[in-house]
């Protein structure tokens, strides 16, 4: 029997040799079960109250594939502290015959995952609401119950005191906060704060640079320097709720009614005087009416935002950040205009930074070689599938013969009175073994579906990859046929050049770019088809602009330098 372990610890518990000990418990059972153990999973403090971790997904992923036959666990709460999900992966498991265990109880069966899963669903809502309970207690004690906000410092509790969340004030910064609400006032924007105290290289919020986004923050939600009552020493707490998204795992923020507040007066916190307070609230609401209405008071916020062929894929070659939208349809660095840390001033339409790409791609994909060279290996690679699947089918047909006889063999000594325990075990591995390998060859009892190529599909593949820009605008396709371009991209590099064109040098990356590159040297796609070592291919130019390459970058390291498209 192939096992494999899955070990997790809670970032509650925070203590990262709890991997190492429940890895060393399992591994012991599986030693007296005599299994042999083929892998590990493990998710270090991580809770589990969500499925989407790495270890367990990886699990799921190789149960799928039939890589073990196995599964051990310290406890079943080790792999999730939600019913629906505990049932889930037990289905799953059932379907794929791979058997599930944990050290405390034996083989996992559907009543283990009722009860335990219940109870450990349970005992996640109880520690919610304990813990709420708490912070509902330093709340009205004045004390903070969540994190440190700027201006404040952490006060040391007294010997045999509790004095979590007690603060105190840091006069150096409280002396900025006093200066954001003053400029903001005077009608400074959140940007331009920011700018210039990143200028004077003041350190922000946990030593990081300022942001526009730092200062402003969402006043819904209270977050933010602007929105932050406690500067004015009123402790506002449950301001909002938080909560995971089932399908992403993602934790969201929800903001809560006012009734739902608790507001406590704590005096000795306050920093800002009143007057400017209201202040700078009066310019928020304003600028708030002016930005987010349009002339007829209408909201101007109900259409999302435009998404574009390369949004969130455009990065500044200098310092990293995103670049985005600046005016219309340019883009530029995002770091360079909230905060001014960047030197990266240089900006570049979305129309010539999008032909670039699409006009590579256009350029390199067209040429007689490679169309010949792909239908050349297309065709010889189905003809390869075929003969790998007829093999793999008569490989299958003889190991379930294998399965029979042994079956047969174990249930003869059984009726001749030499019954051990350990040949149920065997039983079940062989029937489990026989199930997969009987659907898997139902499987090929269906006629493999024909691939062939049209006689004109050189003709056919030029016109539609010459008219690429077209039909990627075209309305019935036009979104699913972007979002799948970008699937190909890992991100685009835009560095400032006055020699290039447009001013700026691109770089691409991901698949696309690999695919380009292969392109450039039609002969190296039948190599790398066969998994045979490609080489460096030569400089080659493409109108409509230049286009720097890196392939490889997402799943191999390998560095294609020095290559225009």
């Amino acid at each position: 029997m192939r096992a494999v372990i899955y070990a997790r610890y809670s970032s509650e518990s925070q203590r990262a040799a709890s991997i190492e000990d429940q890895l060393e418990i399992c591994r012991r059972y599986v030693a007296r079960m005599g299994w042999q153990v083929t892998g590990t999973y493990d998710d270090a403090a991580m809770s589990g109250s969500s499925k989407f971790r790495p270890g367990f997904q990886r699990l799921l992923a190789d149960a799928e594939a039939r890589r073990f036959d196995v599964v051990v666990c310290e406890a079943l709460d080790r792999l999730s502290r939600k019913l629906a999900d505990t049932a889930d992966f037990h289905d799953r498991l059932s379907f794929y015959g791979v058997r599930l265990h944990a050290t405390n109880i034996g083989e996992i069966t559907p009543i283990h995952v009722g009860v335990m899963g219940m109870m450990a669903q349970a005992y996640i809502s109880d520690l919610r609401d304990k813990t709420r309970r708490g912070q509902l207690g330093r709340a009205r004690a004045g004390k903070i119950p969540g994190g440190l906000a700027y201006g404040y410092e952490v006060v040391p509790p007294a010997p045999g005191e509790d004095g979590a969340g007690t603060r105190r004030i840091i006069p150096d910064e409280a002396e900025i906060v006093r200066r954001i609400f003053r400029d903001y006032a005077a009608g400074k924007s959140a940007r331009t704060i920011a700018r210039e105290l990143n200028a004077e290289q003041i350190a922000g919020p946990g030593g990081r640079e300022w942001g526009d986004t730092t200062i402003r923050g969402q006043v819904e939600r209270g977050t933010g320097i602007l929105n932050n009552t406690l500067y004015i020493g009123r402790l506002s707490w449950n301001r909002c709720s938080y909560v995971k998204d089932p399908a992403t795992g993602k934790r969201l923020a929800r903001p809560n009614p006012p009734e739902q507040w608790e507001t406590v007066e704590v005096p000795e916190l306050r920093i800002i005087a009143d007057d400017v307070w209201e202040a700078a609230r009066a310019r928020q609401t304003e600028t708030k009416f002016q930005m987010g209405r349009d002339e007829g008071g209408n909201a101007l916020n109900r259409a999302h935002r435009r998404q574009f062929l390369l949004s969130g894929l455009l990065r500044c070659g200098i310092c990293g950040g995103a670049m985005t939208i600046m005016a219309k349809d340019r883009y530029g660095c995002s770091t360079h205009r909230r905060k001014g840390t960047c030197a990266n001033g240089s900006t570049i339409s979305r129309q010539r930074i999008e032909a670039r790409v699409l006009g590579a791609l256009k350029e390199k994909m067209v040429t007689p070689d490679l169309v010949e060279e792909f239908i050349r290996t297309f065709e010889e690679e189905v003809n390869k599938a075929g003969q790998e699947r007829v093999k793999r089918e008569q490989r299958v047909r003889d190991r379930l013969g294998e399965i029979e006889r042994s079956i047969k063999r174990i249930i003869r000594v059984i009726e001749d009175g030499g019954y051990v325990r350990s040949m149920t075990d065997q039983l079940r591995s062989l029937e489990a073994e026989q199930d997969s390998l009987n659907a898997e060859l139902d499987s090929f009892s269906a006629p493999a579906p024909a691939a062939r190529l049209h006689p004109n599909a050189a003709a056919i593949y030029r016109e539609k990859v010459a008219n690429l820009a077209e039909s990627l605008n075209a309305p019935e396709i036009k979104l699913e046929a972007a979002e799948i371009l970008r699937t190909l991209i890992e991100k685009v590099i835009v560095t400032p050049d006055p020699d290039g064109p447009d001013g700026v040098a691109a770089e691409l990356y991901g698949d696309l770019a690999e695919i380009l590159v292969l392109a450039s040297e039609p002969g190296d796609l039948k190599r790398r088809v066969r998994g045979e070592q490609t080489k460096n291919p030569q400089r080659t130019d493409v109108r409509g602009g230049v286009l720097s390459v890196v392939a490889g970058t997402r799943n191999r390291r390998h560095h294609y330098s020095d290559v225009t498209l």
